[in-house]
């Protein structure tokens, strides 16, 4: 039986991924603006988008969420914008409350703690107060929203009980990191990208990455880190040569696809391995 290789310009291979569910709920930190508002964007207007998408965002009613809004008010029955400061411990907690009250009793199967700041600096223009600032919503922020929601995410390992495979569909985070954070890579891009608090922080993200694979291994959580490349949003600026759309798409054909091999690592948007 012939089967073509391309319907629309798109790989069957790629439809197929899109035209299956990722997961049931979903939680988007930062989902207001670049790589975060075009996750909740493609993920609600995919052929079988999640039933429950929430997109967190510290000001939802500012007007840095107007795109949101307008997201969530086409997609009212898939998407809730949650109010979610990842810098505050009182605002994840009382997020984490909503979002179980409207999973009524199911749990949650995916977290991509995606927000995170980026302030460019030298050594010389790196101060104490710099470096706190990003590791609290670098680093701090992604730790105590994994510690508040893990019960959600056991509740939803366990509704697969017959599963010992680990994936994103049953119970997984996802934290988005860069390449910069790769101790390894680091003489290759250091020249062009000095960076201290955002390269310092976001090595700390994956070590925290790591350890909370060996932790909730038992539960059946996965937990990564996944570099979304070098994307044209408002932190990546006009330059970078990959769009939100590109980025995306390929980033969640990669979440798809992650199994229990791929707890504890790092890769980049089309997969491939980035050393620590």
């Amino acid at each position: 039986m012939y089967m073509p290789s391309t319907v629309d310009g798109v790989k069957v291979t790629d439809k197929l991924i899109m035209a299956s569910r990722i997961c049931d709920s979903v939680l988007v930190t930062g989902s207001n603006r670049g790589i975060g508002l075009e996750l909740v964007r493609q993920l609600a207007d995919s052929p079988l988008p999640p039933v429950q998408i929430f997109a967190g965002c510290r000001d939802p009613n500012g007007p840095r969420s107007q795109d949101l809004q307008e997201l969530a008010q086409k997609h009212h029955d898939v998407i809730t914008v949650v109010q979610l400061d990842t810098t505050s411990p009182t605002s994840i907690a009382e997020a984490s409350k909503l979002v179980e009250a409207k999973l009524k009793g199911k749990g949650l199967n995916l977290i991509i703690n995606n927000a995170g700041v980026n302030i460019p600096g030298s050594l010389v223009e790196t101060g104490k107060q710099e470096m706190v600032d990003v590791f609290t919503t670098n680093v701090v922020g992604p730790m105590l929203i994994a510690k508040d929601f893990h019960p959600l995410l056991c509740k939803a390992a366990a509704q697969f009980p017959h599963q010992t495979s680990m994936s994103c569909s049953r119970s997984a985070i996802i934290n988005v990191s860069t390449l910069l954070s790769s101790i390894k890579r680091c003489p290759e891009n250091f020249s062009v990208s000095p960076m201290y608090p955002y390269r310092v922080s976001k090595a700390a993200l994956n070590m925290l990455t790591c350890c909370l694979a060996e932790d909730f291994r038992k539960d059946g959580i996965l937990v990564m880190s996944l570099h979304p490349g070098w994307v044209q949003t408002e932190m990546g600026g006009p330059e970078a040569p990959l769009t939100t759309l590109e980025s995306i798409s390929s980033m969640l054909k990669v979440i798809t696809s992650l199994t229990e091999k791929e707890s504890g690592t790092l890769l980049d948007w089309e997969g491939k391995n980035i050393p620590w």
